[in-house]
């Protein structure tokens, strides 16, 4: 992309500077890989062809323990109906169970079942799999500080996000 400078003709100032030049560069960059990292995991068959959800959602549950639907939904950038309608595909599969939250009578908890854990961990082994053959050129260093760069820029993106809300 070009910087855009301040047009000596007309006095108006910059479009945008070099550095929100490149925080959109990295944005647009961040998506295209992202679509593509999801044709790929809808062709190797971790993520389903009604998107990735179920593996994010049984990770959550992995890395965290047990979680309410709501508070699942509030981790993404989804509705809480759409978490209900996954979390009840995956006990339909027999990949997660609702247990009773001692802090709410009404919202159940929901939890991997052992089928799940197992499930969950056969896909992260998978991922792991095909991520050992990308990258061959970068350094692992690298790779740690841009996945802290991009972690950074999605806090600040779900954070404007609110705000407009």
């Amino acid at each position: 992309m070009a910087s855009a400078r301040h047009d000596q003709r007309t006095g108006a100032d910059p479009i945008a500077d070099g550095k929100a030049e490149a925080i959109a560069e990295l944005m647009l960059e961040v998506a295209q890989c992202f679509f593509r990292i999801r044709a790929l995991g809808q062709k190797t068959g971790l993520i389903t062809s009604w998107g990735g959800g179920a593996f994010g959602f049984m990770r959550s549950l992995a890395l965290l323990g047990p979680l309410t639907v709501p508070q699942i939904a509030q981790m993404r950038p989804t509705s809480r109906q759409r978490m209900q309608r996954l979390a009840d595909e995956l006990a339909a599969e027999g990949l997660v169970e609702f247990i009773d939250n001692p802090k709410h009578r009404r919202s159940k908890l929901v939890q991997l079942t052992r089928k799940g854990a197992a499930r969950y961990g056969e896909l992260n082994a998978q991922l792991l799999a095909i991520a050992s053959t990308m990258g061959a050129a970068l350094d692992e260093a690298d790779i740690r500080k841009t996945a802290d760069i991009v972690r950074q820029l999605s806090d600040d993106v779900k954070l404007r996000s609110e705000q407009l809300s």
